[in-house]
């Protein structure tokens, strides 16, 4: 007797439900570029160490407190009061120094934070009274702060506030920063003649710090790049490796400054290389280099090469971060 098939199962399959379509890219504008740049500069303040702790006390005390102490045993080997009046005058310096030094971390720690912090725009709101109400108008630190996150609603108004720092009553060092400051927003506006009259000031020499001198000379390159000083910016740039792990919270920046200069002096090649790495990084970086005649919102056409323009268009274009149906307009 033949045993019977199995009866099949009443249940039924469930029918497959059909992948859920992905977001689309948000588009690329002028506005997310320099969002873009702005979330890369905020989070390299936050990366940054405590001002205070970057003192080192107990290092700053045997600094300071050996020479000191020098100087007092040889004064009190001396006969006569003059060695001793002089003792006391270095000491004093000295301490008043120390002060005015733990003063000025401890302002900018308070500075820091409220950066930091600020992530939305009511946040950056708060963070903006409480620079106004709770530091001078002449502390540059907190200017440099304020406009900060002005950059991030207006530009302009940002631009108007680093304005208010006299570059002849600070030091070299904060006077090159403001300057850098102001001409990078100029480049954001299309300013260029304003941002290289600007750089063309700076003295790079005068920054010690590898990661601070390459800030300004990716914005000074830019300025000579976009202002017709192309070889003089790759040269400058040249010398700054974008892949030095020093660099790493920067490199957009420095790759930037690298894709206008290389353009403006014909090389197409590295051009071409550098676009493909700020893609990589980020495909929002691609659209600071969009005219408003080709996109709603480009930036300003002034300093921008036609052709880094149209590598960055098609390289945008092909990561989805512009819509199909936005044709490429020809000018």
């Amino acid at each position: 007797m033949k045993t019977s098939d199995k009866p099949k199962s009443n249940t039924q399959e469930k029918p497959k439900t059909a992948d859920k379509p992905k977001a689309a890219a948000k588009p690329a504008s002028a506005k997310d570029a320099r969002e873009a740049l702005i979330a890369s500069a905020r989070d390299k303040q936050a990366a940054q160490p405590d001002p205070l702790q970057m003192l080192e006390p107990k290092k700053l005390a045997v600094r300071i407190g050996i020479p000191l102490a020098i100087v007092w045993i040889i004064a009190l080997f001396i006969s006569g009061w003059i060695s001793k009046v002089v003792a006391l005058v270095v000491t004093i310096a000295v301490a008043g120094l120390v002060v005015w030094v733990v003063r000025y971390a401890k302002r900018s720690r308070a500075v820091a934070n409220l950066v930091r912090g600020a992530d939305t725009p009511e946040a950056r709101k708060e963070a903006i009274e409480k620079l106004e109400s709770e530091f001078g108008k002449d502390d540059p630190a907190a200017v440099f702060a304020r406009a900060q996150l002005e950059l991030q609603e207006d530009p302009k108004k940002a631009l108007a506030t680093l304005e208010s720092i006299k570059l002849d009553r600070v030091m070299p060092p904060v006077a090159d920063e403001a300057r850098a400051q102001r001409a990078m927003i100029h480049l954001v506006l299309g300013e260029t003649e304003a941002a290289k009259g600007l750089v063309d000031k700076i003295d790079l020499s005068r920054h010690k710090d590898a990661k601070s001198r390459a800030t300004i000379a990716a914005i000074v390159g830019e300025a000579w790049a976009r202002g017709g000083q192309a070889k003089k910016a790759v040269e400058l740039l040249d010398t700054l490796d974008p892949n030095d792990a020093t660099f790493a919270d920067i490199k957009p920046q420095l790759l930037r400054s690298r894709a206008f200069a290389y353009a403006w002096t014909n090389d197409t090649k590295r051009m071409k290389q550098i676009l493909r790495q700020l893609s990589a990084i980020n495909p929002q970086y691609l659209a600071s280099f969009i005219t408003k005649k080709k996109i709603p919102g480009g930036v300003s056409p002034k300093g921008v090469h036609p052709l880094l323009e149209k590598e960055a268009f098609e390289m945008i274009s092909k990561s989805g971060m512009i819509p199909r149906k936005m044709e490429y307009r020809r000018s």
